[in-house]
């Protein structure tokens, strides 16, 4: 039970590093706009694909605390 507040910890580090990244670069190269009018459309995609590779990462990670 020791190593949930450091799993916890690690966690809220993580997301702190990824807003600030999150924060500073808007959208990554290769997330897609499409602007027509007023309307503007937004498809992050690679943003996503990144998202996807971090929480992965860190999900195996905490699934070998077990």
């Amino acid at each position: 039970m020791t190593e949930f507040p450091k799993i916890l910890m690690i966690l809220g580090g993580l997301l702190l590093v990824i807003g600030f990244f999150m924060q500073f670069i808007g959208k990554l190269p290769g997330d897609l706009i499409f602007k027509k009018g007023n309307t503007t459309v937004f498809f992050p995609i690679v943003t996503c694909i990144v998202i996807s590779i971090v929480l992965s990462i860190v999900f195996s990670i905490l699934g070998r605390f077990k």
